[in-house]
C-alpha cells in the first residue's frame, strides 16, 4: 500500500456520506489508506464544511463533494500515486 491517505469528512445521517465511504473504501482497498472525519465533532470542521459533506480529499486536496464521483476520485488516487 501506498503512504496515501483518502480523507472523507462526514457526519453521522448523512446518506451521500455512507455512499460516499463505501466508493472510497472499495477505491481505496489495497492502494491507499483511508481516513473518516466527522465534521459535527470539531466547530471548526463543522464551520468549514457545514452542508457540503460529503468531501473527498486526496493526499490532502479536495476532490469531490456532494455526490461523489468514482471517476474523479481514482483519478486524483491515480494522480497521486494511490493507484
Amino acid at each position: 500500500m501506498s503512504g496515501v491517505v483518502v480523507t472523507v469528512y462526514t457526519r453521522q445521517g448523512c446518506g451521500l456520506c455512507g455512499q460516499a465511504e463505501a466508493l472510497v473504501a472499495g477505491l481505496a482497498e489495497g492502494r491507499a489508506a483511508v481516513e473518516l472525519v466527522d465534521v459535527d465533532a470539531e466547530p471548526a470542521l463543522a464551520e468549514r464544511y457545514g452542508p457540503r459533506v460529503p468531501v473527498v480529499a486526496v493526499a490532502g486536496v479536495e476532490v469531490a463533494e456532494g455526490v461523489v464521483d468514482a471517476a474523479t476520485v481514482a483519478e486524483a488516487l491515480e494522480a497521486s500515486g494511490g493507484i
